[in-house]
């Protein structure tokens, strides 16, 4: 193959993601792009028309002081004079990819860390157990003897879905009863992992316990004993956002960030939302790596996360 043919085809991959990228964040660019030509069309870049710019970013939930800072970088060299919705866009995009690149980060293995230990977190509902069983898939593809750990043992539902997925990406899954001792079946599936040299553990946990008290001890004691075995573990904690939550998801980055030590981000279902700004607005608060983001429901559908063409889709720049 030449250089033109790998270049090309690179090129068509880029093209492809960012057209599944768009299109699963239709809704989102929708409610962007759609605001911009209402408040742009054939108008100058005055007072006015930034008020309603900033009111436009505040609803597509980038947060306060992300609208007022853009709309204010926006109006540096273009105020009243007239501006086309497509700049405005290219604009916006340019100035979000911006903001987002510091925490464009990868979730890396460390292949000295064997087994590398995956905690994840969140709310239920937020697409725990499914985000694990498409790393899961992911990282089967690269070539990585996973192992899955059913933790959430207060749901069946969870534990059969995980089951699911282990036979479907060929990897073994520790379970317990339901209403077992999440903490144990933890430090049973790390010491299996061990002795199996499974070079990744993915570990599901609860996310709906009746307070927060309840939930730091839950997670405080899995930590705990996981550590009996490996005192480094867990070696990434990650945290799994659901997109159509909006503000609330500022909450929960908060909440687990203190219960669990987050160390990165997964956010899904930015394909169910007309807010995919909210990513933003927790990249700005918290500084957090963003690892993936899920735009459908298939495999593939978890994406790396890549902060240009992020913001390329959510804005409708071409």
């Amino acid at each position: 193959m030449s250089e033109n043919d790998i270049s090309t085809e690179t090129d068509a991959k880029k093209k492809s993601l960012f057209q599944r990228m768009k299109e699963g964040l239709s809704r989102s660019t929708k409610n962007l792009s759609d605001g911009i030509t209402g408040i742009f069309t054939k108008r100058k870049l005055d007072a006015e028309t930034l008020e309603e710019l900033e009111d436009l970013l505040i609803s597509a939930d980038l947060g306060v002081d992300t609208a007022a800072s853009i709309t204010k970088a926006l109006a540096k060299d273009r105020f009243d004079k007239e501006i086309a919705t497509e700049e405005i866009r290219r604009v916006l995009a340019e100035d979000i990819a911006g903001r987002l690149r510091d925490v464009e980060k990868p979730l890396v293995i460390d292949d000295s860390k064997r087994p590398f230990i995956i905690l994840v977190v969140g709310v239920n509902g937020a697409g725990k157990t499914t985000t694990i069983g498409k790393i899961g898939a992911r990282l089967r593809a690269e070539g990585k003897s996973v192992m899955l750990a059913a933790g959430d043992t207060f749901r069946a539902a969870a534990i059969e879905q995980l089951k699911i997925w282990g036979t479907r990406i060929n990897a073994p899954v520790c379970s317990t009863k339901i209403g077992g001792d999440s903490a144990g079946l933890a430090y049973e599936a790390v010491a299996r992992a061990r002795e199996e040299k499974a070079d990744v553990l993915l570990i599901d946990t609860a996310g709906r316990l009746q307070n927060k008290t309840d939930l730091m001890a839950e997670l405080e004691k899995i930590l705990r004993v996981i550590r009996k075995i490996d005192p480094e573990a867990p070696h990434a904690t990650l945290l799994v956002l659901d997109a159509t939550t909006g503000q609330n998801a500022l909450n929960q980055v908060d909440i687990f960030g203190k219960m669990a030590g987050v160390t990165g981000l997964v956010m899904t279902k930015l394909d169910g939302t007309a807010r995919g700004g909210i990513l933003v607005a927790i990249a700005a608060r918290f500084g957090l790596p963003v690892h993936m983001i899920g735009i459908g429901e298939g495999i593939d559908d978890l994406q790396p996360f890549n902060a240009e063409t992020y913001a390329r889709a959510i804005t409708g720049a071409a």
